[in-house]
C-alpha cells in the first residue's frame, strides 16, 4: 500500500528522502529557494528514471554527458511540477492549493512532513542577530503550516526543527504551536533526538513533533528508543574518497580512491554506482590555510582544540575577540560523530576542516553531504564548471540526514499499515 505525503519547506529534499525509501510517495513539495528545487527537481529525476528502467540517463547527467534540460525533457511535466518554488505565506498559499490539487487529483493526503526555516529559533542565529531575532516573521511559519494541515487533514504529521525551539521566546513558541496543532484536530507527542542515534555520524539534536488526528487512537512509538549505534568513526566517510587540495577544480565526475566499506554500503550512501560526483574544494588564503595547519597539527597531536585566542596575532583578524572562539575546528576522523553540519557552511568552511593535513582544506561538497547521510548519487544543483557555490553546501547544512528521516518514516510507515 502507498501513502502520500507533502512536504512543506522541502529544502534540498532530505526528509522526503527518508519517507521516499520506507515506501511513502510524494504528492508535492513547497520550496522557496530555487536552487532547492532544481535540486528537488533532479531528485525527481532519479527516482523515476530508475523506477522506469532508463538509469542510464541519469549516469549521463552526473557525467555531464547530458544538461540539466536534457535530463528533465525525459520527465514527465506532471512529476516535475510536483515540485513548487514558493514561498509558504499568506500572498501564494492559494497558488500552492491549486498546485497541490492537480497532483493529488482528488485523492487524500496521508501525511504531511517538514519544518520551517530554522534561523528564527536557532540559538546561533538568535546570538547572532541584534534583537534575538524578535518580530522575524519566519518566527510564525508553523502558523502556515497548521493551516496546511486544516486544509488536508492527514492523518499524520512530522514537524521538524532545531532544539533552539525549546527556549525561543522562553518556550513561548513552542507552547504556541502544541496549542495550535492541538485545536486543529491533532493528538502530538515531541522528541528531542539526536542523529547519531539513527546511525548518522553527526552530533545533530533536533526536535520531532508527530502529530495524529484525534479519534485515531495512533500508538506513535518513543523515537528515543531508536538507537542504531554505529561502530564506525567518522574516518569512514572520508578514506575512500579522492585526495584533493583548497580550490582545486575537477572534472564533473571523479573515480573513488578505495573501495567501499561496510558502513558506506550498509546506509547505501555507495550503492554500486562507481561515479562520484561535487567532491569538489573551495579555494582559501593563504592565512586561513596556515591556521588549518594549526588547528589540524593541534588536534591530530594532542587532541586539543584550537582557541582563537592563541592563534599568533598576526593572523587574529576577527575583531570579536569574545565569544566562537572554536571558528576554527577540524573534523575528527578517529571520533564516533562530527560536529554539527549547518547552513553556515555556505559562508566559509573554517568549522569544517579536513583532518587531513596533506590536503590542507576545509570539506569538499560531496564530504559534506555525506556527513548528512546523503547518498553519493543525490545531486545538489548550485554547481557550475567544477567551481564552488555557496547554494548547495546551505542545502546541506539545512537538510534533515535521510537516515534519521528513514528511520522516523518506517515507524510512521508500520502505523499507518496498520
Amino acid at each position: 500500500m502507498s501513502f502520500k505525503y507533502i512536504d512543506l519547506f522541502a529544502g534540498a529534499g532530505g526528509l522526503s528522502e527518508g519517507f521516499i525509501r520506507a515506501g511513502f510517495e510524494p504528492v508535492a513539495h513547497v520550496e522557496m529557494d530555487k536552487a532547492a528545487c532544481y535540486t528537488l527537481k533532479t531528485r525527481v529525476a532519479y527516482h523515476y528514471l530508475k523506477k522506469n528502467s532508463q538509469f542510464d540517463i541519469y549516469i549521463s547527467y552526473l557525467k555531464g554527458e547530458i544538461t540539466r534540460s536534457q535530463l528533465y525533457s525525459k520527465i514527465p511535466d506532471e512529476l516535475l511540477n510536483s515540485v513548487i518554488n514558493l514561498p509558504i505565506g499568506a500572498e501564494n498559499n492559494s497558488a500552492i492549493h491549486k498546485a497541490i490539487e492537480t497532483q493529488l487529483k482528488g485523492q487524500t493526503v496521508d501525511l504531511i512532513i517538514g519544518g520551517p526555516p530554522c534561523q528564527a529559533y536557532s540559538l546561533v542565529g538568535r546570538a547572532r542577530s541584534e534583537n534575538g531575532m524578535k518580530g522575524d516573521h519566519r518566527n510564525y511559519l508553523y502558523v502556515h503550516y497548521a493551516k496546511f494541515l486544516e486544509k488536508y487533514s492527514p492523518k499524520l504529521f512530522v514537524f521538524e526543527n532545531v532544539i533552539g525551539l525549546l527556549s525561543a521566546g522562553n518556550g513561548k513558541y513552542l507552547s504556541n504551536m502544541q496549542r495550535l496543532f492541538e485545536k486543529k484536530g491533532y493528538e502530538i507527542r515531541k522528541f528531542n533526538v539526536e542523529a547519531n542515534n539513527f546511525g548518522v555520524l553527526q552530533k545533530r539534536k533536533r526536535i520531532i513533533i508527530i502529530g495524529w488526528k484525534q479519534g485515531l487512537n495512533y500508538i506513535v512509538p518513543d523515537l528515543l528508543t531508536i538507537k542504531i549505534n554505529s561502530k564506525y568513526a567518522v574516518q569512514a566517510l572520508l578514506n575512500d574518497l579522492p585526495k584533493v587540495q583548497a580550490g582545486e577544480t575537477a572534472a564533473r565526475f571523479t573515480k573513488y580512491r578505495a573501495k567501499t566499506n561496510e558502513y558506506l554500503t550498509n546506509t547505501a550512501i555507495r550503492n554500486g554506482i562507481n561515479i562520484l560526483t561535487q567532491h569538489i574544494a573551495r579555494p582559501h588564503t593563504q592565512q586561513d590555510k596556515e591556521i588549518y595547519r594549526i588547528a589540524v597539527n593541534k588536534w591530530n597531536n594532542k587532541r586539543e582544540r584550537l582557541n582563537y585566542n592563541d592563534l599568533p596575532e598576526r593572523l587574529k583578524t576577527h575583531q570579536n575577540r569574545k565569544s566562537f572562539f572554536d571558528r576554527f575546528k577540524v573534523v575528527a576522523a578517529d571520533e564516533a560523530f562530527s560536529q554539527t553540519v549547518v547552513a553556515h557552511i555556505s559562508k566559509d568552511g573554517h568549522y569544517y576542516i579536513h583532518p587531513d593535513i596533506e590536503q590542507n582544506r576545509s570539506l569538499t561538497i560531496r564530504e559534506a553531504a555525506r556527513l548528512q547521510s546523503f547518498p553519493d548519487d543525490y545531486f545538489f544543483e548550485g554547481i557550475k564548471e567544477g567551481i564552488v557555490k555557496t547554494p548547495a553546501f546551505k542545502q546541506i547544512g539545512n537538510a534533515v540526514p535521510p537516515l534519521m528521516a528513514e528511520a522516523i518514516a518506517r515507524q510512521l510507515f508500520d502505523i499507518l499499515n496498520k
